[in-house]
């Protein structure tokens, strides 16, 4: 898993390096086997970014990428938009990825974060229940009709100034409750712009996650 991840990230246009961020000697274990980088970090930390955070001190960077090490299949393409989003604009702080989605698979399943977003594609709220909730439409496919939903990839582009001030906050209510580190950042009053891309992924949540990864990482092979 962790293999495939970097790969993908060292496929990148953008990035200048990649580097493992881990508490856990396994995953050392098995970057430094395929010959990767890697950095142990303290058990007690409380979310990637804050983990990303600590290693970043080392290093001379102005924007810094978490890329979650449950996205095997991230898109390097999808990197490369998601870093343009601080390129581009000197305004944002922090840039994150999103894509269209009209399944039922996306959108009830709490393992798959839905975004909503504001007219300048800035992120309203996350939540692993489906948002925005439909109230007069019965969950089918009337559900989708007219209602636009937006699903959340793995991946968080900070400035390197922004995401050391990131881990001065504490955990927010909303943050413990849906188990999300972002929420951390709108709670303090601070905005993500997000990415619409037209790139897939396939986050690894459950076993079941993992068999499709395998499954089309098969299909791929024999065609």
């Amino acid at each position: 898993m962790v293999q495939r991840v970097y790969e993908q990230a060292k496929k990148s246009a953008l990035l200048t390096n990649v580097v493992v961020a881990t508490d856990d000697e396994r995953i050392e274990s098995a970057v430094k086997a395929f010959g990767g980088n890697v950095q142990m970090t303290p058990v007690d930390i409380q979310s990637g970014s804050d983990r990303i955070a600590l290693v970043a001190k080392q290093y001379n960077a102005d924007i810094i990428v978490n890329i979650q090490g449950d996205e095997p299949m991230i898109d390097p393409k999808l990197i490369d938009q998601t870093i343009r989003l601080l390129i581009d604009d000197s305004s944002a702080v922090v840039g994150t990825a999103v894509k269209k989605t009209i399944t039922h698979q996306d959108v009830f399943n709490p393992n798959v974060v839905k975004v909503v977003l504001d007219n300048n594609n800035y992120a309203l709220y996350f939540s692993r229940s489906p948002i925005p909730h439909v109230r007069d439409a019965r969950k089918d496919e009337h559900w989708f009709a007219g209602t636009l939903f937006y699903k959340h990839f793995g991946i968080y582009v900070y400035r390197a100034d922004f995401l050391q001030h990131y881990t001065t906050l504490k955990q927010s209510p909303l943050e413990i409750a849906e188990k999300l580190e972002q929420l951390r950042i709108l709670e303090n009053g601070y905005k993500i712009k997000c990415a619409v891309t037209e790139y897939e992924s396939l986050p690894v949540d459950t076993p079941e996650d993992l068999q499709k990864v395998i499954e089309h990482l098969n299909n791929k092979k024999t065609t």
